[in-house]
């Protein structure tokens, strides 16, 4: 699957923030841009005030990657910058560089579909410094709205309790990119099918829809238009009842249902877009049910999201399938994921890594450096723990404590011996070339599902959930201690 070239036909390499460029031209120019190093991308918070996140458009990034280069197009573009004294902004030679320039990084990556969580990384680029750099708005675009939109479908599944979810939002998605990413993130965080054809034709997501308002007020009764359809679609009649009068509609769909019926065939439901979804919804499955309908499904849509949708579980509101557009594809109330994307470790002139600290008055802002990986912990297929450790450290086989990286005063003692290990840092590339077999949507899927398995059920709590235990192993604490301090000293010194 080769998106960004079935979507644009040219290079994306200037998808990026002007200071990027800048940065890469100063690097070029202080004779560092082929210095190794190090980059993680992760974030900080779970959002929507939730207990975890699920990862999402490591594909993406894959296309992105594998398709990097700046093109004539661009160095063109470039070359005919001007400072403010009408001077070119970057010198002939340093555009000649990025023309020739070819990705040679190592980058790896949780796969899609895994659970992840805070301060971890879900990304480790490794390369010449300019490429690490130029590659890091990109990368963040991508992640941050992908991995934000498949928690939000994840969290609107478990609210539907195993229904389908059925996303519907194109049409109020930011944009055609947007739409596209939002379908195929809902789709891996659970959602059973999109209406975006175009997404389901890119990627493989089963799409679904039946017919709008519209289709019932273009015929002069509502009865002739349910008729009409059900001539058409005789295999998939899902009925929309509220364009004038919700209980009377569902009564012209069972006068087409009984039609239906009369030639071999059964209708498949109806659909509520408007008012008391509870009431409506329960008084339709009675109308239903006496005409021996019972195996109709009722359709919910309406700004549907997790906490509407368990309101109405609560109040045992008869729906069987839930249509979410605008507030999921939108991640209505959280904008943005917030994930950044941070140096922590450059190849010296000696060649020895030399770990990278950034300080900040607030501890969470405050990186976890050096060249890690983050090592996950199950018992008996449920996930306990995170760890998150240096490479180039051995791990004690008798026991580890790992510290939360915001209060060192948490702490968990595991003992590897009981537990399963996996790695999470998968291979993707290696120097520039791609090392990963790209599993399919249905995989991704079915990863996402058994991730969300692996939790706890008071970590997935729409509201107040528990903590999940991710923590330092004891020489990264200790390493991060030691840097900040040793920071904070120079830092006195240069007052």
């Amino acid at each position: 699957m080769k998106i960004t070239k079935d979507l644009y036909q040219s290079s994306l390499a200037l998808l990026t923030d002007f200071y990027q460029i800048t940065m890469a031209y100063a690097y070029w120019k202080s004779g560092k841009a082929e210095q190794e190093a190090v980059f993680n991308l992760f974030f900080r918070k779970h959002p929507f005030q939730g207990g975890f996140t699920l990862a999402a458009g490591l594909d993406y990034v894959i296309d992105y990657c594998k398709n990097f280069k700046f093109e004539k197009a661009d160095i063109s573009y470039l070359a005919d910058m001007k400072s403010k004294e009408g001077s070119p902004v970057f010198e002939k030679a340093f555009l000649d560089y990025l023309s020739k320039m070819k990705f040679s990084c190592d980058i790896d990556a949780v796969e899609e579909g895994t659970v992840v969580f805070p301060n971890s990384p879900l990304v480790r680029v490794k390369g010449p410094l300019i490429q690490c750099q130029l590659l890091e708005t990109a990368l963040l675009n991508i992640l941050n709205f992908q991995t934000l939109i498949a928690t939000k479908a994840a969290r609107i599944n478990l609210a539907a309790k195993g229904e389908p979810v059925l996303e519907f939002g194109l049409r109020r998605a930011q944009g055609i990119d947007g739409a596209l990413a939002a379908s195929r993130a809902s789709y891996i965080g659970g959602c059973a099918s999109t209406s975006n054809v175009m997404a389901g034709k890119l990627f493989g997501i089963p799409v679904s829809g039946t017919h709008a308002h519209s289709w019932i007020m273009s015929f002069e009764t509502e009865l002739e238009a349910f008729e009409a359809y059900a001539d058409a679609f005789p295999d998939n009649c899902i009925f929309l009842v509220d364009t004038y009068d919700t209980l009377n509609g569902v009564k012209n769909a069972i006068k087409v249902g009984k039609a239906l019926r009369s030639k071999g065939k059964e209708m498949v439901g109806i659909r509520i877009d408007s008012g008391d979804l509870a009431y409506f919804s329960n008084k339709a499955r009675e109308m239903l049910d006496e005409e021996g309908f019972k195996d109709a499904k009722i359709v919910a849509s309406n700004d549907l999201d997790e906490h509407i949708i368990t309101s109405l579980k609560t109040q045992e509101a008869s729906i069987n399938v839930w249509g979410v557009g605008t507030k999921l594809v939108t991640a209505f109330d959280q904008p943005a994921l917030g994930a950044v994307y941070k140096l922590s470790a450059i190849r010296n002139e000696d060649g020895e890594w030399e770990p990278k600290i950034k300080l900040s008055q607030q501890s969470l802002k405050i990186n976890i450096p050096g060249f890690h990986n983050v090592k996950r912990y199950y018992s008996k297929e449920k996930a306990v723990a995170d760890m998150i450790y240096l490479e180039d450290k051995p791990i004690d086989p008798k026991g580890v404590i790992i510290i939360d990286p915001i209060d060192p005063t948490r702490r968990k003692r595991l003992m590897p011996y009981f537990y399963q290990e996996e790695i999470l840092l998968k291979e993707i590339f290696r120097k520039g070339k791609i090392v990963y077999d790209s599993p399919t949507m249905d995989q991704i899927r079915s990863r996402a599902k058994s991730q969300l398995e692996s939790l706890d059920k008071t970590h997935k709590r729409l509201v107040n959930p528990h903590l999940y235990p991710v923590g330092l192993e004891e020489n990264l604490h200790q390493l991060r201690m030691e840097l900040v301090l040793k920071a904070k000293k120079l830092d006195h010194e240069t007052d």
